[in-house]
């Protein structure tokens, strides 16, 4: 089992706004273990067995070995849709939301 990633000791996870999203494929490139593009051309989250999650506002959790690699991704996101949150209160750490 991989040690999920955290801020200040607390789980985080990942979800993906398919509403913004333009399909560029750049997390697929930074982190191709938890985001996937699929065939309408959108990138989503993958679930523990490699599961593409599909449902609206689906979430996975940040494997502590990506946090970079997911956190890179949502910076150079053009659509700016991908979203890193604490899986405890839903609080948003990194993403287009945080100032």
């Amino acid at each position: 089992m991989q040690q999920e990633a955290g801020v200040g000791g607390e789980a985080l996870e990942v979800w993906i706004d398919q509403d913004l999203c333009t399909g560029d494929g750049i997390c697929v490139q930074y982190a191709p273990e938890v985001f996937e593009l699929d065939i309408d051309g959108l990138a989503y989250v993958k679930g523990a067995d490699d599961e593409l999650l599909q449902s609206a506002g689906a979430s996975t959790p940040v494997p502590l070995p990506l946090l970079t690699d997911v956190v890179d991704s949502a910076r150079e996101c053009p659509g700016e849709c991908i979203h890193v949150r604490r899986a405890s209160d839903g609080v948003e750490v990194y993403g287009p939301d945080v100032t």
